[in-house]
């Protein structure tokens, strides 16, 4: 039994994950660099000359910022392992889905490095469980993959968090 959710659908894990159909079509002002790292899977970005709060899209990585004060086990470490891998300065690339921002204005985005995508490196070195929130699912069953293989090994939150 594992123990993180997969809410993508059916249907959204049998489509092709290249499919054109599935991605939002790359718009000018998709590339930009990383001002900061807010938390494990937000970013700001400077793109066009304004920054934007960027929501790693398929990822959810424990609070750093919580009301009682207390970050979530394993937290800090998904924050400095973000950081580590887009330190300020990085040019990337965000590639978007269906829905573009969420209810709090961040735009939402699959983040590459190069030929990176971030969010699923995340995911597989343990810093993160798998969120498909519909009709944002492109890369679910990718994530849910790598989370399935961090957990059998044992990575990061799979094992400082157990319990």
């Amino acid at each position: 039994m594992h123990r993180f959710p997969v809410l993508a659908t059916l249907a959204a894990l049998a489509a092709p994950l290249t499919a054109p159909a599935c991605r939002a079509p790359a718009a000018p002002g998709d590339t930009g660099v990383v001002v900061r790292v807010t938390d494990g899977d937000t970013i700001v970005v400077a793109i066009g000359g304004r920054e934007e709060n960027v929501r790693l899209l398929g990822i959810d990585t424990p609070e750093v910022h919580t009301d009682d004060g207390a970050p979530e086990c394993f937290g800090p470490d998904a924050s400095a392992f973000t950081a580590s891998l887009l330190p300020a300065g990085t040019t990337v690339r965000l590639e978007r889905d269906v829905v573009g921002r969420d209810d709090y204005g961040r735009l939402l985005a699959y983040v590459y490095a190069g030929d990176v995508l971030v969010n699923e490196v995340i995911v597989a070195r343990g810093y993160a469980t798998p969120l498909s929130i519909e009709p944002n699912t492109t890369f679910a069953r990718r994530f849910a993959d790598a989370a399935r293989a961090a957990e059998a090994a044992d990575l990061g939150l799979w094992s400082a968090c157990a319990g």
